[in-house]
């Protein structure tokens, strides 16, 4: 007899309807066959399954067993597909009416008792379902609240094969998993971190008003101690809270990255991600013998921190450049080509030079310029380019240090930054534009038109700091960002001069002549 159930797998962030089919025939040599572009976790199913039939208290007549996947092109991979096939085994030997199963979408890993364990990428496979017009989804009971957060579809977390069964029977008729998902967004007001614990760098805390506003990358070049990495810690403090449709998004990432924490039906902190400067290519990009996302996807729609930047290979740090400028990351292997979203800001710091003290006027440098030069060649110009905002962060002077508090707090530079935030999405509604630092091409010339003057002072500033094409536009791009912050129609000298007062690093070696 032939069964069908339906389930699916996992392109990307997406998930792709698979039908599971199995034929069980009752003559010949006893056999099982799987096929359909089954990997290896797929293939080893057959052993737990079978297991977990047996110690269910099903025991299946001897019979030749043939399992298909459709569509048989399309690569199968993880522990997902036990539930579906043991349920799919059932009806082929007529244990339960085979059409109970219809409508039904399944996932789940089966312990060989019989037992359910979570698996990776519930929230897109629910998401699918429900496109699909999904009679109900029944998934683990651990993977159940990320799928509840899709509204619509019917989700039932169960602990066991026993009562996935005694739910497509009939014979148990559980209520539906529910999500409070206004509740979720309620708990994330507190956020870890103030910079009002930040004593001074007035400096450093307008330049993240400044990229947080607009969405820019940033750079903090300064001697250690300075506090780069305590300022770059509390920007997401600053930033806008997630939207519903942003956190399903990076739910998503993380549920397919097998990441998402089992009490969390859905991420609604913006991410930071503080990879360690020994990360691999694939680590930070993604990829692997199985394709997964890296931290570039993981940060998405949050905060990458790269912290001592050169310390990082450099040809780590080159294959940031796509995800940097086009907000996705393509992963090409000979099999298949797989997207993943990795729109995030890009925050950064590095020392001056090699002992750290080049900027320092309290310890002396003992670095020649040679290292020097060494040090800073490890970060490509391609890469600084795409680095919108790169500040120096000095030493903090005593007369900071000593002061109870920071005079600038998250709360007072969050409602800054949402007001021109706001400012922005009223000016590109209706076009593919998010933030000021999307920019580019007609829409370039269109917001960040400059008059004469203007013209005449960048002109001398690009001649001057040998500035490339890439980095004009992001002086433009930065202008137009403190132009909002001051509520100004049109770009002035004062914002292109404060925009390119951020390019440290082009002012630390100008062009000669």
């Amino acid at each position: 007899m032939i069964a069908k159930v339906r389930t699916a797998a996992l392109l990307g962030i997406e998930a792709v309807p698979v039908a599971l089919e199995v034929d069980l025939a009752r003559s010949g040599m006893p056999a099982f066959t799987l096929v359909g572009l089954a990997e290896g976790a797929v293939r080893e199913a057959k052993e737990r399954v079978l297991a977990a039939l047996k110690n269910a208290g099903h025991r299946l007549p001897p019979s030749r067993i043939t399992v298909n996947l459709a569509p048989a092109d399309l690569r199968k991979e993880g522990s997902g597909y036990d539930l579906p096939l043991a349920l799919c085994l059932l009806a082929a030997a007529e244990v339960i009416d085979a059409e109970r199963l219809d409508g039904w979408f399944l996932a789940g890993e089966l312990s060989l008792d019989g037992n359910l364990g979570p698996v990776p990428g519930v929230l897109p496979l629910a998401i699918m379902a429900r496109e699909q017009g999904a009679r109900g989804l029944i998934v683990p009971a651990d993977n159940a609240a990320e799928a509840a957060v899709v509204q619509g579809l019917a989700v039932y977390g169960v602990d066991s094969l026993a009562e996935a069964v005694g739910i497509v029977t009939g014979e148990r008729v559980p209520a539906p998993a529910t999500v409070d998902v206004d509740a979720l967004w309620a708990g994330q007001a507190a956020l870890d971190g103030d910079f009002a614990e930040v004593k001074g760098q007035d400096h450093a805390k307008r330049a993240i008003e400044i990229a947080a506003a607009g969405g820019h990358n940033l750079l903090f070049v300064g001697p250690p101690g300075s506090g780069k990495t305590m300022l770059a810690q509390r920007i997401p403090t600053v930033l806008p809270p997630l939207t519903f449709d942003e956190a399903l998004e990076v739910t998503k990432i993380y549920s397919v990255a097998g990441m998402l924490p089992r009490e969390a039906a859905l991420i609604v902190r913006r991410p930071f991600r503080p990879p360690h400067h020994t990360i691999s290519d694939a680590g930070l990009i993604g990829g692997g013998a199985n394709p997964r996302p890296g931290e570039v996807s993981l940060a998405h729609r949050g905060v990458l921190f790269l912290d001592e930047l050169p310390e990082f290979k450099k040809h780590v740090l080159e294959v940031l450049r796509q995800p940097l400028e086009d907000g996705r990351v393509t992963i090409s292997r000979a099999a298949l080509s797989l997207t993943y979203p990795s729109d995030f800001m890009l925050i950064a710091s590095m020392n001056p030079c090699p002992c750290g003290y080049l900027t320092d006027d309290r310890h002396e440098c003992t670095c020649q310029p040679a290292a020097i030069g060494r040090y800073r060649s490890r970060i490509s110009g391609p890469l600084m380019d795409r680095i919108d905002l790169q500040v120096e962060v000095p030493a903090v002077p005593y007369e900071d240090l000593k002061a109870p508090r920071g005079n600038r707090d998250s709360a007072t530079m969050r409602a800054g930054i949402l007001a021109v935030r706001a400012m922005q999405a009223k000016r590109y509604a209706g076009q593919n534009i998010r933030l000021n630092a999307d920019l580019t091409g007609a829409a370039l010339e269109r917001w960040c038109t400059v008059g004469e003057d203007e013209q005449r002072f960048l002109e001398q500033a690009v001649r001057r700091l040998g500035l490339s094409a890439r980095a004009y536009t992001r002086v433009l791009r930065i202008a137009r960002t403190i132009a909002d912050m001051e509520e100004a129609e049109a770009i002035g000298i004062g914002h292109l001069a404060e925009a390119i007062n951020f390019r440290t690093m082009d002012r630390v070696n100008p062009p000669q002549g």
